[in-house]
């Protein structure tokens, strides 16, 4: 079965990984975004999935504008593929690609369609507390993830995962998903499912308005932001903006989804239970373990955070560091 890749990031890694490494499957060629300046010497970095293709020795196409750009869509018609496979290649294909191959163009998406169609599905469903997601394989039409379903696999979303922790552990279901939908494909052994539109969500590109903690919601929401949105939400602290990286809500429902350092704060529950400050401040600061904030509905610990500038640091090296006060105010308590 002759296939081209189209991916970009890590994310797509394992997917073609695991297709060069199938003696069933053989990829031609790889569509891949441009070069991209990174770094303090802004020097042009290739995606993770052109380094792949290089060690491989596989031909590399990196249109600007893949719908517009005549030589690549040359190439790939002259491929007779059989299928194109996209993982998170970065630019919409056109209806003129999209019938190139003899079996369609197959996309692996990051949920369980149709929720969380667009451009950032873990961060989303994430954000909004799901307790499961998945990878959904489709046949791609002119539409945002909008095509008919292939084969589904689900996942258990745990509290303290954050997105680099689920997109690693979707990029391998990936993986797993697109080889065997490209055989059953290939056998005539799995039928589109039309998705149901009514039932759709979507899950937009992330504004930087986004990253913004507002300490008047409730502590499992800012905890899912904090997640969802990992590493970038941003409070102030002292007039300084400060980074919390990772945290977690407290309480008698999070207890038993929590490592044993910080289920032993069930003995402070009580006294932390009944303290209750305005939304943001300091509530106590716990040896050892870091500091606890109070939120428009519960209290929420601060695991790790980076003041801007700094490196990060775990909650409590940033409170002793800072001699943190009980009472000190994160942010803006105001609800907006």
């Amino acid at each position: 079965m002759n296939l081209v890749f189209f991916g970009t990031p890590e994310f797509a890694v394992p997917s073609l990984n695991r297709l060069l490494a199938h003696p069933d499957l053989r990829v031609l060629a790889i569509v891949t975004q441009p070069d991209k300046r990174r770094g303090r010497g802004n020097q042009l970095t290739p995606s993770p999935v052109k380094v792949v293709a290089q060690a491989h020795g596989l031909p590399v196409w990196q249109p600007q504008r893949i719908k517009k750009d005549a030589e690549t869509l040359d190439k790939l018609q002259a491929t007779q593929a059989d299928a194109f496979v996209v993982v998170a290649y970065g630019q919409i294909l056109s209806q003129a690609i999209l019938d190139m191959p003899r079996l369609g163009c197959i996309n692996a998406h990051g949920s369980l369609l149709p929720k969380y169609r667009g451009a950032a599905p873990i961060q989303w469903s994430l954000y909004h507390g799901e307790s499961e997601t998945g990878i959904t394989t489709m046949l791609m039409d002119a539409g945002m993830d909008t095509g008919p379903m292939l084969v589904k696999a689900q996942t258990p979303i745990a509290l303290l995962e954050n997105f680099d922790d689920l997109a690693a552990r979707l990029a391998n279901l990936s993986a797993d998903l697109l080889v065997e939908t490209l055989l059953k494909l290939q056998q005539q052994a799995v039928q589109p499912v039309p998705q149901d539109s009514d039932r759709a969500t979507y899950a937009p590109l992330i504004q930087k308005s986004d990253y913004e903690l507002n300490w008047s919601k409730p502590a499992i929401a800012l905890h899912n932001q904090i997640r969802g949105f990992y590493p970038n939400c941003t409070t102030s602290i002292r007039g300084e903006t400060l980074k919390v990286i990772a945290a977690a809500p407290l309480g008698p429902e999070y207890w038993a989804q929590l490592p044993a350092d910080l289920q032993a704060l069930q003995e402070e529950w009580d006294s932390l239970s009944r303290e209750a400050s305005q939304p943001g401040a300091i509530e106590r600061v716990v040896k050892g373990i870091g500091p606890i904030v109070q939120t428009g509905d519960g209290i929420l610990l601060l695991r790790e955070v980076q003041l801007a500038g700094k490196r990060p640091q775990s909650g409590w090296d940033f409170a002793n560091g800072m001699r943190l006060a009980v009472g000190e105010q994160l942010g803006q308590a105001a609800v907006r």
